[in-house]
C-alpha cells in the first residue's frame, strides 16, 4: 500500500516534469516563433529562451537571415525575337514572421515562382543588346517588382543578379561578325579624321610657306639631306627653276 502511494505521485511528478521541459523552447538570435493559441495567432517570441504550453500552443520557427536562392535557367524571347537562355539568383530575407506564415503557404516557394515569372516578363520587354550591356539596370527593375509584389508576405528583396544570358552558336556567330563590322567602321573613321586633321596641318603649312619663298628653299635642301643619307636608294628628285633664278643671282650678286 505504501509503496504505491509512493509511486502514484512519482509518476505524477514525472509527467509535469517532463511536460515542463517540453514547454520550454530555445530560440537562436535570427530565429523567431510564431506561436498559435488554439488555433488563432497570439505573438511572435524570441529570440532567446520561450515557454509553449503544449495542447493548447503551437510553435512555427521563422529563419530572419538572408536567404541566397537560384532561379532555375529561363527561356527568354527578347523584344526584337532573339531566344535566349538566363538564370539569376535572388537575394530575400523574412522581416514580418507574423505574415510570412499566416499570408502565404511557403514563402520559399512563393518567391522562386514569382522570381521566374517576373524575370521572364521584365527580360521579354527589352531587346538582346539591352541585356547584354544593361544588366544593372535590369537587376534594379527586377528587384523593385519582387520587392512590392512580396511585401504582403512579409518578404525583403534586397537584391536581384542576372548571372548568364546564353546564346545559340548561330548568334554569337552573329554578334562577332556586327562586333567585327562595328570594329571597322571605327577603323575607318578614325583613319578618315586623321587624313582630314593632316591635310588641314599641310595646308596651313604651305600656306606658312608661300608667305616666305626663302623658308620652302630651306624645306628644299632640307628634304634633299634626308634622301641623301640613304645609301642604297637612288633618287630623282626635280629642282625647282625658281630656287635655281634664285642661286644664280645670289652667285652673280657674289662675283659683283
Amino acid at each position: 500500500m505504501l509503496s504505491s502511494a509512493i509511486t502514484v505521485p512519482f509518476a505524477v511528478l514525472l509527467f509535469i516534469f517532463g511536460l515542463l521541459l517540453a514547454s520550454l523552447k530555445i530560440l537562436r538570435e535570427y530565429e523567431r516563433a510564431v506561436v498559435f493559441f488554439l488555433g488563432r495567432f497570439q505573438r511572435v517570441k524570441g529570440p532567446g529562451l520561450i515557454i509553449i504550453i503544449p495542447i493548447v500552443q503551437q510553435m512555427v520557427r521563422v529563419d530572419l537571415r538572408t536567404v541566397v536562392m537560384d532561379v532555375p535557367t529561363q527561356d527568354v524571347i527578347s523584344r526584337d525575337n532573339v531566344s535566349v537562355k538566363v538564370n539569376a539568383v535572388v537575394y530575400f530575407r523574412v522581416v514580418d514572421p507574423e505574415r510570412s506564415i499566416i499570408q502565404v503557404e511557403d514563402y520559399n516557394a512563393a518567391t522562386s515562382q514569382l522570381a521566374q515569372t517576373t524575370l521572364r516578363s521584365v527580360l521579354g520587354a527589352h531587346e538582346l543588346d539591352e541585356m547584354l550591356t544593361g544588366r544593372e539596370q535590369l537587376n534594379k527593375d527586377i528587384q523593385e517588382i519582387l520587392d512590392k509584389q512580396t511585401d504582403a508576405w512579409g518578404i525583403k528583396v534586397s537584391n536581384v543578379e542576372i548571372k548568364h544570358v546564353d546564346l545559340d552558336e548561330s548568334m554569337i556567330r552573329a554578334i562577332a561578325k556586327q562586333a567585327e563590322a562595328e570594329r571597322e567602321r571605327r577603323a575607318k573613321v578614325i583613319h578618315a579624321e586623321g587624313e582630314l586633321q593632316a591635310s588641314e596641318k599641310l595646308r596651313s603649312a604651305a600656306e606658312v610657306l608661300m608667305q616666305k619663298p626663302a623658308s620652302m628653299q630651306l624645306r628644299y635642301l632640307q628634304t634633299l639631306t634626308e634622301v641623301g643619307n640613304t645609301p642604297s636608294a637612288t633618287v630623282v628628285f626635280p629642282f625647282p627653276l625658281d630656287f635655281a633664278e634664285l642661286v644664280g643671282r645670289r652667285g652673280h650678286g657674289d662675283g659683283a
